[in-house]
């Protein structure tokens, strides 16, 4: 695997430094076979991903330690905090809140499922770290039928304006479990940073409206990056895992059906591989960079490192023909062994575009307006461009 994944605190501190070893981060994640050593891999950070014209305090929200902020709340596992559950916090959370409430959940694992409703608003989650602070269930479609996908998430967020960073999300359930949700987000203005997102099928429910992630881990096998919000994913890493018996792995599946709907699923910068018990069945089980759920499906992978696990053909209907014509399905300036495009489908879904064309997909255009810089606004780091260099 020739990847590296820049994590916030790496990012944020000791301006800017090098990653040098993703190793650390990615044996810490319990996936099974998940044993790299990375020594010697490294890739160039962005410049200028912070915008210049944000103040200290909001800067502080993403850059500052924990210890350093003062949340609202405290959540611990050892007692420390003032409850020790997530839910329990939660119930302090004002309705429909303009400002930002900040629950800080300290290091332990969370088994529980956490649901913030729509008038739970502007709430901002902050953990010890991905692998430090992580919140879990194995709820699925099979063992707890009649229970739908939307149901099975470990985290669901419908409150606008939610962010969270340092921060890991999990679902057990397995390849047996089927549809088994780590994260769903069906609200606007959705920001996460440095969370990893670990499950099987339907792993990240990015389900309505813009939402963006920054260095984030999100891992999985069926459609595990999936619906129908305006998703931009920066800086990602992608882990392919083995899937269950006859299975293919399917990293996207966008779900827009309606022409006036603004969404799409955009990799940009990211690092697509597999997690080292996949490798050996790449060949059986497959890997197709994504499907058309609806008939105006639209994904967009560019300025993206790709492995060598995904499969030529690239991409595989879902459902009979459906978007094989209509859909939008873009690579442009990736690289890697995976990135060779020459034995891709030949669907008229699949187009070639210019460097203008894809600008509008880059954070400051797709997700952001002159007038509404919802995203810089925080002080997250972003590049709201085409990346150079890479």
């Amino acid at each position: 695997m020739n990847s590296i994944l820049k994590t916030s605190m790496e990012l944020t501190q000791n301006s800017l430094t090098m990653v040098t070893k993703l190793s650390t981060i990615l044996n810490s994640l319990n996936i099974p076979g998940l044993n790299i050593d990375t020594t010697g891999f490294e890739r160039k950070l962005l410049s200028n991903d912070g915008p210049e014209w944000m103040g200290h305090a909001e800067r502080r929200l993403f850059q500052a330690k924990p210890t350093d902020l003062k949340p609202n709340i405290v959540v611990a596992k050892d007692g420390s905090g003032k409850y020790d559950t997530i839910t329990k916090a939660l119930a302090e959370v004002p309705p429909k809140s303009p400002n930002r409430f900040i629950i800080h959940i300290k290091a332990g694992t969370y088994k529980e499922q956490v649901l913030l409703p729509k008038e739970m608003t502007n709430v901002m989650f902050i953990g010890d770290g991905p692998t430090k602070t992580i919140i879990t269930n194995d709820l699925n479609c099979i063992r707890d039928h009649p229970l739908k996908t939307f149901g099975t998430a470990t985290v669901g967020v419908d409150g606008a304006g939610f962010m969270a960073r340092d921060i890991g999300f999990e679902n057990t359930a397995g390849p047996p479990g089927h549809q088994a949700v780590a994260f769903r987000a069906t609200c606007d203005m959705v920001i996460m940073f440095n969370c990893y997102f670990n499950g099987y099928q339907d792993t990240l429910y990015a389900h309505k409206q813009k939402q963006f992630y920054r260095d984030c881990l999100i891992s999985g096998t069926v459609d595990f990056i999936f619906e129908d919000a305006a998703s931009v994913f920066q800086n990602c890493l992608i882990i392919a895992r083995k899937p269950g018996e006859n299975q293919n792995n399917m990293i996207t599946a966008h779900r827009r059906k309606f022409p006036y709907t603004h969404s799409a699923i955009v990799l940009q910068n990211c690092t697509i591989s597999g997690a080292p018990d996949y490798l050996p069945v790449k060949d059986k089980s497959k890997t197709y960079l994504g499907r058309p759920w609806k008939a105006l499906a639209r994904t967009i992978i560019m300025q993206s490192n790709i492995d060598d696990i995904i499969t030529p053909e690239g991409y595989s209907p879902m459902v009979g023909t459906v978007g094989v014509d209509t859909s939008y399905f873009v690579e442009f300036q990736n690289r890697g062994p995976g990135a060779k495009t020459e034995g891709r489908v030949k669907w008229p879904a699949i187009k070639t575009i210019d460097i203008n064309e894809a600008k509008k997909w880059t954070p400051g255009v797709f997700l952001e307006t002159e007038t509404d810089k919802w995203i810089s606004q925080t002080g997250t780091l972003c590049y709201p461009d085409m990346v150079p260099g890479v």
